[in-house]
C-alpha cells in the first residue's frame, strides 16, 4: 500500500505537543427555535407599533382636512361649485396607490415610499374633506368616533383571535367585486333601502378587512404575513380598511349632492341620516 495513502492513519511519532480547546456547545434546536420566534415577535411588535403610530399621524391630517371642509363655509361651497376637484384627488389617489402596489422602491426605499404616502395621504383627506362636507358636523364627529372605538375593537380582537383570517385573502376579494357591483346597481336604482344595505355591507366588509391586515402584520401562527420591510404597504392597507366604513355609498359624476352622489355614512344609519339622504336626493 502506497505510504502516503496510510499515514493519516498512523500515531504521529516524536514529542506532539497536545492542544486542547474549549468546545462550543450547540443550542438544542428547541432553544434556537425559541430564540428565533423571539426575535421574530420583537421585530413583529416594532413593525405593528411602527404601522400604527404612522397611521395615527395619517388620520390626524385627515381629521385637519375633516374640519376645514365642515366648519368652513368658503372652502366647502368651492368644492361644492367645483366637483372636478374631487375627480382630481381620486384619479391621484388611484395611481398612487398602484405605485406603491406594483413597485418595491416606492414603498421600501426612504424617503420616496414616505413621500408617495403623504401625496396618498393629502389626496385621500381631501376627498373626505369633500364628503365630509355634504352632512351635518354632529354626524361628521358620530361617524369618525364610532369608526375610532370600531377600529381599535377590531385590532385587538385580530391580536387574541385564534381564527386565523389571512387565509380569507381570496374571499374577501370576490366579495369587494360582488360590493362594487351591488353599488353600481345602486346607482342605477337608488333608494334609501339600497343605501342603506349597502352602506352595511361595506362597513361588514372593510371592518373584516381591518382585522384581516392586522393579522397580516402580526404574522406568528398564521398561514400568510407581511415583511416587515412593507411598512408603507401595511400602512396603506390598515388606512384604506379604516377609511371605507365611514364612506361606501356610489356617487355619480355629475354632481356629488344629487340622488345616486348622496354619501352615506355606514356606521351611522340612523333615520336622521336618512331624512338627510332623502333631502339631498330632491336638490
Amino acid at each position: 500500500m502506497d505510504k502516503r495513502s496510510s499515514w493519516p492513519l498512523d500515531p504521529p511519532k516524536g514529542n506532539v505537543k497536545r492542544y486542547t480547546q474549549p468546545v462550543e456547545v450547540m443550542d438544542h434546536p428547541e432553544s434556537q427555535l425559541q430564540n428565533l420566534l423571539f426575535d421574530e415577535q420583537t421585530i413583529r411588535q416594532k413593525f405593528v407599533r411602527k404601522v400604527y403610530m404612522i397611521l395615527m399621524a395619517q388620520l390626524c391630517v385627515t381629521l385637519a382636512f375633516l374640519s376645514l371642509f365642515v366648519f368652513n363655509d368658503d372652502v366647502s361651497g368651492f368644492a361644492y361649485d367645483n366637483p372636478a376637484l374631487f375627480w382630481l384627488a381620486f384619479i391621484i389617489l388611484f395611481i398612487t396607490m398602484l405605485i406603491m402596489l406594483c413597485f418595491d422602491d416606492a414603498r421600501r426605499k426612504t424617503p420616496i415610499n414616505f413621500v408617495f404616502l403623504g401625496i396618498f395621504t393629502l389626496a385621500e383627506s381631501f376627498m373626505l374633506g369633500i364628503i365630509a362636507s355634504q352632512f351635518a358636523p354632529d354626524e361628521i364627529f358620530i361617524a369618525v368616533t364610532i369608526t375610532a372605538i370600531l377600529c381599535l375593537a377590531l385590532s385587538l380582537y385580530a391580536v387574541q383571535t385564534k381564527v386565523d383570517y389571512t387565509v380569507m385573502g381570496g374571499i374577501l376579494l370576490v366579495c369587494v367585486l360582488a360590493l362594487l357591483i351591488f353599488g353600481i346597481v345602486v346607482i342605477i336604482f337608488p333608494g334609501r333601502v339600497m343605501i342603506m344595505v349597502y352602506s352595511c355591507l361595506g362597513a361588514l366588509l372593510f371592518s373584516i378587512y381591518l382585522v384581516y391586515d392586522t393579522q397580516l402584520m402580526m404574522g406568528g401562527k398564521h398561514k400568510y404575513s407581511l415583511n416587515p420591510e412593507d411598512g408603507v404597504k401595511s400602512i396603506h392597507f390598515c388606512s384604506a380598511s379604516n377609511v371605507n366604513p365611514k364612506t361606501t355609498a356610489p356617487v355619480m359624476p355629475n354632481d356629488i349632492r344629487t340622488s345616486s352622489g348622496a354619501y352615506l355614512l355606514a356606521v351611522t344609519p340612523t333615520k336622521k341620516l336618512s331624512h338627510n339622504v332623502n333631502k339631498s336626493r330632491q336638490m
